[in-house]
């Protein structure tokens, strides 16, 4: 607001000198009349940009302004602190079960979470070591020691989280080790949603049909982890049985490329991917 009343008394003060000064037979009728055509132009541009939705038919147009976001540690199953986020306007909002990479619950993860909170989403942040690694050879061994039927449970236990939290369809979306788990709680628990970025989707076809719901891959071509193949099969195996799918392998990148301290990060890729992440949940759960 204050912006706007400094902007429009500049402009009301330059008019007014305009003025002045064709009285005064200062400045010639065409410096006079190009001015005050130039101020009014400034004026109109500036309206438009600060009110786009009264001059262009913008589909969704909400992004123009987030939501305000409230975030706490809370436990969910047994003695696992997840990293819950949430808009601060009281509503019912869609639930994500967010699931992180083999480092575990750390602070780039809670900030994804506030980041899609503030798109509007109850967003529960697993925690499915109960620590952070710091090392790869630490990411490692606790994600190879996971006992997966145990994960299970405590990813059901999120779902459950996040339905009495009035989150009436609820998605999963996990990057890397997470996203291998988001694929897990699909096949294992009716949800609504599935994201899955550059996770191992080797599963056979028969457990895959467990699947009732739309599934958006993100993966890169260069993965060394996660090969094309792989990816190809996941895709075949999804449009076979009739799921619907959105698998994207974006070209020149490799694993976890939409990780910014990761060597293989890809800004104009992470971007994209993520434009594609919030444009399919917002027409699988909203």
């Amino acid at each position: 607001m204050t912006e706007s009343i400094l902007f429009f008394g500049f402009c009301i003060t330059l008019v007014t000198l305009v003025i002045f000064a064709k009285k005064s037979q200062k400045i010639d009728n065409f410096l006079f009349y190009s001015s005050i055509i130039l101020v009014s132009i400034s004026m109109l541009i500036y309206y438009i940009f600060k009110n786009p939705e009264m001059f262009f038919k913008i589909d969704n147009f909400q992004t123009i302004q987030k939501n305000n976001v409230v975030s706490e540690n809370v436990t969910y199953f047994e003695n696992y602190k997840g990293f819950y986020a949430y808009p601060e306007k009281e509503g019912d909002y869609p639930g994500i079960i967010m699931i992180h990479e083999w480092w575990g619950l750390n602070d780039h993860i809670k900030e994804k979470a506030k980041d899609l909170a503030s798109e509007g989403y109850n967003v529960l942040a697993v925690d499915l070591f109960g620590s952070v690694a710091t090392t790869p050879e630490d990411a490692r061994k606790q994600s190879s020691g996971l006992d997966q039927e145990k994960a299970i449970l405590n990813l059901k236990a999120a779902k459950q989280f996040l339905t009495e939290k009035n989150s009436k369809k609820i998605a999963s979306l996990g990057w890397c080790f997470g996203g291998a788990q988001s694929l897990q709680i699909s096949v294992n628990e009716k949800l609504d949603a599935t994201v899955i970025y550059y996770g191992n989707v080797s599963l056979p076809k028969e457990k895959l049909k467990n699947i009732s719901n739309p599934v958006l891959g993100i993966f890169g071509d260069q993965d060394n982890l996660i090969p094309i193949n792989q990816v190809n099969e996941f895709e075949k195996n999804l449009s076979d049985l009739n799921i619907s799918n959105s698998i994207n392998i974006y070209k020149g990148v490799g694993h976890a490329f939409a990780n910014p301290s990761n060597p293989n990060y890809s800004v104009a890729e992470t971007e994209d991917a993520w434009d594609k992440t919030l444009q399919f949940l917002s027409e699988t759960l909203k």
